[in-house]
């Protein structure tokens, strides 16, 4: 029963990550952290990796390659304090750091709050995206953030780019540290098709489903599941 809902969720995740660009994350982390911690982060680390890359490819005509740069330069002293993080951090510290990342990317996203493009915010964008990716496997939000006025074909593509390069770099960041196991290979591996299914899916819907309405519905469920789990790390 648990793999079932977890590949549930994992496949409902990737629908909405293939049809607004971001959301994979925001969704799967604080979800299957609740079903099993042993599901989450490192596995969506590892099966986001691929589509990253295919939706990078698909509509890469749309890509903001300027903006990319300054972001990914961001990325890299993210990924040294996302290290150093998680070498001080329980299994209770990493509940509450996804919940209140994932609670503050619903409530900056519901409030509809822009940001000026600027070498001084994509830096930013990508020290945050860095950080979190590596400690929570949730490095959408800052970077989405940016492109919150753009076109949905431009942010998806802007994304996927930004993910590709920024995941590679997560998750060789954990594999040096020692912070990816066999188990969590195997349960990526067990989710894989799931994630191909949720893509399969949005390559079919993407261009139907009013972008508003998959919104809403992230913030509802991503800010759920959020608060369910910082009352568990709270409880002990």
């Amino acid at each position: 029963m648990v793999w079932f809902i977890a590949l549930a969720i994992t496949a409902g995740a990737a629908a909405v990550q293939g049809t607004v660009g971001v959301g994979f994350a925001m969704i799967a982390v604080p979800l299957l952290s609740l079903v099993n911690p042993e599901l989450a982060p490192v596995p969506q680390l590892l099966v986001i990796l691929p589509l990253a890359f295919v939706m990078a490819w698909r509509e890469r005509e749309a890509m903001d390659l300027r903006g990319v740069g300054w972001i990914i330069v961001g990325r890299f002293p993210g990924l040294a304090l996302g290290v150093a993080l998680l070498a001080v951090a329980t299994q209770r510290t990493l509940d509450l750091f996804i919940g209140v990342v994932v609670l503050a990317a619903v409530a900056i996203v519901a409030t509809g709050f822009q940001v000026s493009r600027t070498r001084a915010t994509k830096f930013a964008a990508g020290v945050t995206s860095g950080t979190t990716g590596v400690v929570a496997s949730i490095g959408g939000p800052p970077v989405a953030l940016l492109y919150s006025d753009e076109e949905a074909a431009t942010v998806r593509a802007t994304l996927a780019a930004v993910f590709t390069i920024g995941i590679s770099l997560s998750t060789a960041a954990r594999v040096v540290t020692g912070n990816v196991t066999l188990h969590d290979v195997q349960i990526a591996l067990v989710l894989f098709p799931a994630v191909v299914a949720g893509y399969l899916v949005s390559l079919r819907y993407k261009d139907h489903i009013p972008e508003g309405t998959v919104r809403v519905a992230i913030l509802i469920v991503s800010g759920i599941a959020a608060a369910a789990l910082i009352g568990r790390a709270i409880a002990g």
